[in-house]
């Protein structure tokens, strides 16, 4: 009887998975996850994402026991494994969900795929998400999305368990295998029970909020879905969190205004979250060079050591970048506007180039996921060619969204005491002051590593001057072509009432 392998990589789940729907049809199934030391090396992983993944593979184990079946763990380079396991049981068939991950796990699957010619293992590879791979155009790409969201998801399905020809292996502490040391003490903790209760907590209650209450670092901890974690592991599949919101919807009485627009808007940002990671799926390149290649050399030859310290330290002096930095030491997550506006500040007054401040903070969010995150870092540093510049400035953004100071005075303790005229511009206070309220010597305040106003101005300057170029602006409808949307995102219609819809979500524990 054949047996197939079922390789569980950032889809830790069993509900709605196609890659072990389809293993269980063919034969016994034994479920795999690899701990890969290179993988967990690489510059844009952190202890954080370890010990989430442990979390949500410990979870995934429970509900397999519960089913009768063991999760093979095994450490090791994933071409090492496979053959250490086809040894002990040559198996016949692999079966795996498409990943739009990083370089190495980019190089990672292709490494398989020839060990699988090789061996003449069958590998099958499952689309999970809204990306396409091998996309030939962006023409009718929104409507393949929607057709893929509305698809029912796929039952836990029956499972018989093939033997377990090695030992099950404990996974290694993160010091062991050189991960970056970071772990944030308050960051969510991972597994598909946490996810499925965030998901319930989001539609029934949170997502009144969501709609004005995103941008705001002060509203966003709870008006934001917090959901992003568990897509990027696959906790839960985009699929269902896209059903459960229309379900809400159907469910939802006319007059709940506030929480059905927010779940309209939800939807359509589940829709970019798709569009985004399509982009590094059909350019991977994306990941360390510059979308448009004619940017080259805008920044790289001029990159500022100390600058970047004093920003990936919370030292910058501009109290709500500060701040922000604060809550992602401590937390592991930041709402999606402070995260543009720490890229923006960056990119334009800092002159920074994107690569190195992503890696930064590819291992400080805990809900990385690769195709957004260098999408996005491309986006707000302008070297795409195709967006609108977009810069923020950290003292308005500060005046806009934290008004009061409770942000800043909450994360930053040495500005509790200072009074609001003197809070988001801290480094024009006279010298009088600084003495009376204790910020000299150890205790100082950081002076911001150039003159905000001044700095971003010629930033601006320099940046549209390159755009103005022949050669730069000749390539510009070759990328729209092929990173361009073409449609508006879904979730702007107001679903009707069906009277048949239930009023719980339905969705599996397991």
């Amino acid at each position: 009887m054949s047996v197939g392998v079922v390789w569980f990589k950032r889809d830790l789940r069993l509900h709605d998975h196609a890659a072990l729907t389809a293993a269980s049809l063919a034969g016994p199934v034994l479920c795999l996850y690899i701990i890969e030391p290179a993988l967990w090396q690489q510059p844009d992983a952190s202890s954080q994402h370890y010990h989430f993944a442990l979390e949500c593979v410990q979870d995934l184990a429970a509900s397999l026991a519960a089913r009768g079946l063991p999760l093979l763990i095994q450490v090791g380079e994933a071409v090492e494994v496979l053959a250490r396991l086809h040894a002990a049981m040559p198996f016949d068939a692999l079966y795996a969900h498409e990943e739009t991950g990083n370089g190495f796990s980019y190089q990672r699957d292709l490494a398989v795929g020839r060990w699988c010619l090789q061996q003449r293992v069958q590998w099958q590879e499952f689309a999970q998400t809204g990306v396409i791979r091998r996309l030939r155009s962006r023409d009718g790409w929104a409507a393949r999305w929607t057709q893929f969201v509305s698809q029912p998801c796929l039952p836990v399905p029956a499972l018989q368990a093939a033997p377990c020809p090695l030992p099950i292996m404990t996974a290694p502490g993160a010091d062991s295998l050189g991960i970056f040391p970071f772990d944030p003490p308050q960051r969510q903790r991972g597994g598909r029970r946490r996810a499925i209760a965030v998901l319930q907590d989001f539609l029934q209650l949170r997502s009144a909020q969501y709609r004005g209450g995103i941008s705001s670092p002060l509203s966003a901890p709870t008006a934001c879905s917090r959901l992003s974690p568990y897509l990027a592991l696959g906790c839960l599949s985009l699929r269902e969190i896209v059903q459960a919101t229309h379900r809400e919807l159907q469910r939802l009485p006319e007059d709940s205004t506030r929480q059905r627009k927010g779940l309209q808007a939800f939807i359509s940002r589940l829709h970019w979250h798709c569009h985004f990671m399509q982009k590094l799926e059909s350019e991977p390149e994306i990941e360390w060079r510059n979308m448009h290649r004619g940017y080259d050399g805008l920044r790289e030859t001029e990159h500022d050591e100390a600058r970047l310290q004093a920003l990936m330290q919370g030292r910058t002096g501009w109290p709500l970048v500060d701040a922000c930095v604060a809550m992602l030491n401590h937390t592991g997550w930041l709402n999606f506007r402070m995260r543009a506006m720490l890229v923006s500040v960056a990119a334009y007054p800092l002159w920074l180039h994107w690569r190195p401040v992503g890696l930064w903070l590819a291992r400080a969010f805990l809900d990385y996921e690769p195709g957004i995150h260098w999408s996005q870092l491309q986006m707000q540093s302008g070297t795409t060619g195709i967006n609108t510049t977009r810069v923020y400035n950290p003292v308005k953004q500060a005046m806009d969204h934290d008004p009061q100071g409770r942000f800043v005075r909450r994360w930053l303790p040495l500005m509790q005491q200072l009074p609001d005229g003197w809070l988001f511009e801290p480094w024009k206070m006279p010298d009088s002051l600084r003495k009376q309220y204790g910020l000299i010597g150890e205790q100082a305040l950081p002076a911001p590593p150039c003159e905000l106003e001044s700095a971003t101005r010629l930033a601006k300057q320099r940046l549209h001057a390159w755009r103005k170029q022949p050669e730069v602006k000749a390539e510009k409808a070759a990328i729209v072509a092929r990173h361009g949307s073409r449609q508006r995102p879904p979730g702007k219609r107001t679903n009707r009432r069906r009277p048949d819809v239930q009023q719980q979500l339905g969705l599996p524990l397991d």
